[in-house]
């Protein structure tokens, strides 16, 4: 496995020019047609190179002996009988794990996928963080997400959120191919802007992420309204600080005129205050913005606690009158544990179950 080609990482080019290859290397003649056909059933979620019927088994045969198709296989599956939410483990080639999470609203199915096995960023009450970090997921992997929870529900997926396990823009050049994957007309065909990209906030990514110029929505995990506060709970934010992070905000938005999501979670005693809530107001005025407050996620290991409702609507109240446009997400899979991290780390510390 470990010396074959990851075959479903290539656009449908650049699967033109290495099948040319493999057909004058092999001395087995493939037509420049079969490249689309290949690249359908890729896209499609076949698993093996067996299940595409309109291939010769000669090229068949050539392909599973140089490549490999990186389809996450399913580990682990919750569904949720409140809402249908559908919680993924995912098992990569390797033996990684991953998690996803696909989603039902009116206007579409959401599939919220990963970017990395484990992260390295540390935030303190993220469950995503605590086995630890593998390894980059490749840009196979990440599409590959998305096409086996398609496969599985049997339902088109038509928005992308990158805020499963792993920090996206730590990935940076995997997370920009598999944008150009998802988005190929050959391929799913998923809209730029029907995709959103979270990241704790390296600047240094976020600026050169804003010079590809890709209409998508990118949400900044903001969390705290202080620079002392923001380093207890990101340790990203000793490396980028807040006034940092904010300039490369304002300077993302000059470039695309695309709003930013700021993800802000609420975490009682810790950043719910009214204070808190008028700081962030100040902060962020004058930015084209919306606040995505997020209630807490209780995470096995931490002590962290949800705020309260009521604390949460002073906090929409605070922001809206200071013209700050706020909405609570919608808490989907509450009986599954839907927030990503919890199910590797769970398989990590039981691999035997």
């Amino acid at each position: 496995m470990f010396n074959k080609t990851d075959i479903s990482s290539f656009n449908l080019a650049e699967l033109s020019e290495y099948l040319l290859k493999l057909s004058e290397e092999n001395g087995i003649k493939i037509e420049k047609f079969r490249a689309k056909q290949i690249y359908g059933w890729l896209n499609s979620g076949v698993s093996a190179f067996d299940e595409m019927t309109n291939i010769s088994k000669p090229i068949r045969e050539l392909l599973d002996k140089n490549c490999y198709i990186a389809l996450p296989q399913v580990e682990n599956k919750l569904v949720s009988k409140i809402d249908g939410t559908v919680k993924y483990l995912f098992r990569l080639y390797d033996g990684e794990c991953v998690e996803s999470v696909f989603m039902r609203y009116e206007h579409g199915n959401t599939v919220c996928i990963s970017s990395q096995a484990g992260c390295r960023m540390g935030c303190r009450f993220c469950a995503s963080t605590i086995a630890g970090f593998s390894r980059n997921l490749t840009p196979s992997e990440i599409l590959g997400q998305v096409i086996a929870a398609s496969k599985d529900t049997g339902e088109r997926v038509s928005n992308i959120v990158m805020m499963g396990i792993g920090e996206p823009l730590d990935n940076f050049d995997n997370v920009i191919k598999f944008l150009e994957l998802v988005n190929s007309p050959d391929g799913l065909n998923i809209g730029y802007r029907h995709i959103s990209l979270s990241t704790c906030g390296i600047v240094d990514k976020i600026l050169k992420l804003s010079e590809k110029n890709l209409p998508i929505t990118l949400s900044i995990s903001l969390h705290s309204t202080t620079q002392e506060e923001r380093e207890r709970l990101m340790p990203i934010a000793k490396k980028f600080g807040i006034d940092e992070l904010l300039s490369a905000c304002r300077k993302y938005i000059e470039n695309g005129g695309r709003r930013i999501s700021f993800e802000y979670t609420m975490i009682e005693g810790e950043n719910d205050s009214e204070e808190d809530a008028l700081r962030l107001a100040k902060l962020l005025s004058g930015m084209l913005c919306h606040v995505n407050l997020i209630p807490l996620n209780t995470v096995k290991g931490r002590d962290y606690r949800k705020s309260a409702k009521t604390s949460i609507q002073k906090f929409i109240s605070v922001l809206e009158k200071r013209g700050i446009t706020a909405t609570v997400r919608r808490r989907l899979g509450s009986d599954i544990d839907a927030s990503c991290g919890q199910l590797r780390a769970s398989k990590i510390e039981s691999p035997a179950k």
